[in-house]
């Protein structure tokens, strides 16, 4: 039925269609038609519905190809091993598979949908197909274990600076690893390493970036917090130059951290942070730090002034502004 419906309004664009002529057409009732378009707009597809004129599509959803992106990246190492899926659970379970399976570094997993995407402390990741940007990738940095927290801050300084550059909207960071637009969140990163006897064996990066959702794709419980780039530029976002412009930026940072260390990832960080110099509350581990966020320290942790006058490193935690 839902194929039937959807030949329909493709046959004349631009046509509004009543429930009540389409569940005649299909020979079934309205709410299975309205049940119908619920399945289409969930496979990307998008409609104007108007009282009285009934459903109009309005757009289709956008496919990425493996062809295009390795046509139009540019990296040394990322994506050189590239694996695009149709729908996966999550980019950074598959990855870890992968892994485990020996892929060399560099190896790139995408997917249009995922069904059980993940953010940092277990938080799921709303990722409806054709419209985002759900990522992951490996590499096998040679630094100490203590250091790979420096990798989130400069994966979040990467993108927030490619998301400017190429859609013009004003992101900014929030620590350790959100990006936000006019306060609510667009994109987040998740790292997830690997290490024996006390060495880091790699590094799996997974990213999240809501291009273009519209409000109607975001469950209630999220269109008060969550916001996507189409939504603050008010035009539809090309998901492959976005990748590829990214990774080619990632690539560069992490070129210049290996050769100069965090000190110049630090100094970009802290000029796109919208979390300095704000009072800030952070749920970590231990309790929660109450005060100013003052600026990063030399290993990434972030120095917080509390109300007493005593400046608290904080290097892991949950930040509300």
């Amino acid at each position: 039925m839902k194929e039937r419906l959807l030949t329909l309004l493709q046959e004349e664009p631009g046509r509004y269609w009543s429930g009540e002529e389409l569940s005649r057409l299909l020979g079934c009732s309205r709410t299975a038609v309205w049940k119908q378009m619920q399945n289409l707009r969930k496979d990307g597809y998008e409609f104007d519905s108007a009282p009285r004129r009934g459903y109009r599509l309005t757009g289709e959803p956008s496919r990425m190809s493996a062809a295009e992106l390795a046509a139009c990246l540019r990296t040394k190492t990322i994506g050189r091993s590239l694996k695009l899926l149709e729908q996966v659970g999550s980019t950074q379970t598959h990855i870890h598979e992968l892994v485990r399976q020996g892929c060399p570094e560099g190896t790139l997993v995408l997917a249009e949908e995922q069904t059980d995407g993940r953010g940092r402390m277990g938080r799921h990741w709303h990722s409806p197909k054709g419209k985002g940007v759900w990522m992951s990738f490996v590499l096998k940095p040679a630094i100490p274990l203590a250091c790979t927290s420096q990798l989130t801050l400069l994966t979040a300084v990467a993108l927030c600076r490619t998301i400017r550059r190429e859609t013009g909207v004003e992101a900014g960071i929030k620590w350790p690893n959100d990006l936000l637009a006019r306060g609510k969140k667009f994109s987040g990163i998740l790292l997830e390493s690997g290490a024996e006897d006390n060495r880091l064996t790699h590094v799996v990066f997974g990213i999240g970036i809501d291009a273009n959702l519209t409000e109607a794709d975001y469950p209630d419980e999220l269109k008060e917090r969550a916001t996507s780039l189409r939504i603050e530029s008010g035009a539809a976002v090309d998901r492959v130059q976005l990748v590829c412009r990214f990774l080619e930026q990632f690539e560069e940072l992490y070129d210049l951290y290996l050769r100069e260390g965090f000190g110049p990832i630090r100094t970009l960080w802290e000029a796109l942070s919208v979390t300095l110099g704000r009072h800030v509350r952070v749920q970590t581990p231990t309790g929660s730090v109450d005060g100013t966020a003052e600026a990063l320290d030399e290993s990434g942790a972030l120095l917080v002034r509390t109300r007493e006058g005593e400046r608290v490193r904080v290097f892991s935690g949950d930040v509300s502004l």
